[in-house]
This record gives C-alpha cells, sequence and structure tokens, in this order.
C-alpha cells in the first residue's frame, strides 16, 4: 500500500487562530482529518506530523527514508530559510510536494524564495486546506505512474 508523510512546520500548530485572514479558519486538526479521508478514499496510508523544530523536520525527513513512498511538505516559514531541509530532501532520494496555504509568490519578497522548490516534485500554494487533499492526490498518482 502507498504511504505519504504529510509534514508540517513552524506555526502551522496555530492554524484557525492565527491570522485567520491568511491562513483561514480551519485547524491543523481539520486538515488531518481531511488528508485521512482523501488517503482512505485512494487506498494510502497517510502519517500526518507537524513540528515547531527545524532538527525535528530534518529528524523525520531522514526518518521516511525506505518507510514512505512520498512526502508532502509544508514547511511553513522555513521554505524561506532552510538550506538544511533542502539537503535532507536531495539526501532521501524521495519524491517530494510542496505546499503552502498561501500563495507565497502573491505575499512579501522574501517569501518569493523557496529553497525547497528545486529539489521538490512540484509546488501547490493559495488554495487553502483543500491544498492537501490535492497534494496527496498528485503525489498517488505520481507514484503510480512512477510504477
Amino acid at each position: 500500500m502507498t504511504s505519504i508523510l504529510v509534514l508540517n512546520g513552524p506555526n502551522l500548530n496555530l492554524l484557525g487562530q492565527r491570522q485567520p485572514d491568511v491562513y483561514g479558519t480551519t485547524t491543523l486538526a481539520d486538515i488531518e482529518a481531511m488528508c485521512r479521508e482523501k488517503a482512505d478514499a485512494l487506498n494510502v496510508t497517510v502519517d500526518f506530523r507537524q513540528s515547531n523544530d527545524e532538527g525535528a523536520l530534518l529528524d523525520m525527513i531522514h526518518a521516511a527514508r525506505g518507510s514512505v513512498d512520498g512526502i508532502v511538505l509544508n514547511a511553513g516559514a522555513y521554505t524561506h530559510t532552510s538550506i538544511a531541509l533542502r539537503d535532507a530532501i536531495s539526501s532521501v532520494e524521495l519524491p517530494v510536494i510542496e505546499l503552502h496555504l498561501s500563495n507565497i509568490h502573491a505575499r512579501e519578497a522574501f517569501r518569493h524564495r523557496s529553497y525547497i522548490s528545486g529539489v521538490a516534485l512540484g509546488l501547490i500554494c493559495g488554495f487553502g486546506a483543500a491544498g492537501y487533499p490535492m497534494a496527496i492526490q498528485a503525489m498517488r498518482d505520481h507514484l503510480e505512474a512512477a510504477g
């Protein structure tokens, strides 16, 4: 059975409370439920995690090697700062879909640069919580096509 790690970075634990005008009112628990529902419909498993700690995110990416088929990553602000996350993604040799709730290209200039995009399979941004099921579908489709 196909397995996907959905990994969430800093401040995403505050979804629903933090800047609802930018990130919406959906909580991370709501998003997890959406992901599990989509995964069940596609007959894939989802491991859903969040950490505010860059080192913990690195450890989770490293541990994914050999245990999951792909990663959906919302690295939050680490997207724009973390070469370490980029290197970890390159090292584990798993397909990664970069995900953001907001359209990072329509926001502040510092958010336009992503260290993740250059090593990601693709990018989904600007669709709010609905981006998560999209990413699970896209990852499943990619893995199925890759055989």
